[in-house]
């Protein structure tokens, strides 16, 4: 049975419905109640409360005491309200239109695949939940676009330079936290960007005092449901399983020489204060190694002049003349249409074959040495392809540098994304009604 807490990471920032204000019955009452104005839209009370009841059930199944009704009901609308601001802005700059209904299809399939199910089975698993389906679809398009959108307004901002990174290997190169994958809970106390001393006291002040609590043995997960306000506050904080290598920069110093069960002390970094836990460890491997293939191909592809049919006999004419003797570069270089690598005489370079195209994937790992292939398609035209070699490559250092890209990335992600939210809301009009 597809369990609920499998899809609460898809759900759990759902967006309430926009609703216009003049969706009224005859009888002149409405549908449903006002949760909170917001700009233009507004958060609908059946929303609220259809969030309040999953967060209580989630937290009732884990067992973890939640805050007090007064602030978590208070969180909750603040989270549909920062919902519904971003959903606002996305919709503003034509995001809700590039996702199709295929794309939400795709995400659907990839839950259904980390489930174990079919995608046909997915209507009737969630039923069993008590999840209806449509409402599924809407929650899960909601959270694409808001990905999106953080990924267009937040995220491609961030900017990782050479030195961070030369900094980040060396870190990585002496440090034992990369040796293992930690299961992490998160506290974050967010510093806003006009935050006075006084302010900042009364921060450092509560994150002492977070901390003295955890000291005399206090729920990590409770304490970080009431005061976090990281994404994951109302989940008890977890950050769940990471690899070594990916996490986060500022995490790495605070780790070393912590076990099981352990808390860091409060610390900060520019724009808030954090507190960790480790809740689980185990070791990893350092050492990477990948198959790759080095590849030349010939692509023509079909346009308005040229044919299927046109392309595929080029192809096998150009073939019967490296056969006969002709350079398999040279006529890449007077027929391929891949601009990137007809003037290399079609050489793709030592490569994954998992980075082509599903149809030109198979082509090349079934191929011999040497040994030219025929004609195929695939979704960029008809091809001819030559593996010229094979080999079992080294990658452990330009796996470094991309996990530390990712690593630094995402030490400034959370920060950047809490600024980000704090201006949007700062900016928005919004009147609470419950």
């Amino acid at each position: 049975m597809l369990k609920t807490n499998i899809l609460c990471a898809f759900v759990a920032l759902a967006a309430a419905p926009v609703v216009v204000a003049d969706d009224v019955p005859e009888t002149g009452e409405f549908l449903d109640g006002i949760a909170a104005i917001v700009n233009e839209g507004i958060v609908i009370k059946s929303a609220f409360y259809k969030q309040l009841s999953a967060i209580k059930k989630r937290a009732s199944d884990r067992g973890m005491q939640l805050p007090p009704d007064a602030e978590l009901e208070e969180q909750v609308l603040e989270r549909l309200i920062l919902t519904e601001i971003q959903l606002q802005r996305a919709a503003r700059i034509g995001l809700a239109q590039q996702i199709s209904d295929q794309v939400v299809n795709r995400s659907i399939q990839m839950l259904a695949d980390q489930s174990g199910v079919t995608f046909e089975e997915m209507p009737g698993l969630l039923a069993k939940d008590g999840i209806a389906y449509a409402d599924f679809r809407a929650d899960l398009r909601n959270e694409i676009m808001i990905n999106e959108l953080k990924g267009i307004e937040v995220t491609r901002n961030i900017r990782v330079s050479e030195r961070e990174i030369e900094q980040c290997i060396v870190d990585l190169e002496n440090n034992v936290v990369v040796n293992s994958d930690w299961e992490l809970s998160h506290i974050l106390l967010s510093i806003g960007e006009t935050a006075g001393a006084n302010e900042v006291a009364e921060i450092e002040a509560l994150a002492d005092t977070i901390y003295q609590r955890l000291q005399d043995n206090a729920d990590f997960r409770e304490l970080a449901a009431r005061y976090s306000q990281g994404p994951t506050a109302l989940e008890g904080g977890s950050l769940g399983w990471l690899q070594g290598q990916q996490v986060p920069s500022i995490f790495t110093d605070i780790l070393q020489g912590m076990s099981v069960g352990d808390v860091s002390e409060p610390f900060r970094t520019a724009n808030s204060i954090h507190i960790v836990k480790v809740d689980r460890l185990r070791s990893a491997v350092e050492h990477s190694e990948i198959d790759q293939a080095k590849v030349r191909h010939i692509l023509i592809s079909p346009n308005e002049i040229i044919d299927d049919a046109t392309a595929r006999q080029r192809l096998e004419e150009a073939l019967a003349k490296i056969r006969a003797g002709d350079d398999f570069g040279e006529q890449a270089k007077l027929l391929s249409d891949d601009p990137g690598s007809a003037n290399l005489g079609g050489d793709l370079g030592w490569t994954v074959t998992t980075d082509f195209a599903p149809e030109f994937r198979d082509v090349a790992d079934a191929a011999e040495i040497g040994v030219i292939s025929e004609p195929f398609l695939s979704q960029f035209g008809w091809h001819i392809l030559e593996v010229v070699g094979r080999r079992v490559y080294d990658n452990t250092e330009e796996l470094k540098e991309r996990n530390c890209i990712v690593r630094i990335r995402k030490s400034k992600l959370e920060e950047e994304t809490l600024l980000w939210l704090q201006r949007m809301r700062d900016e928005a009009f919004v009147e609470k009604r419950i």
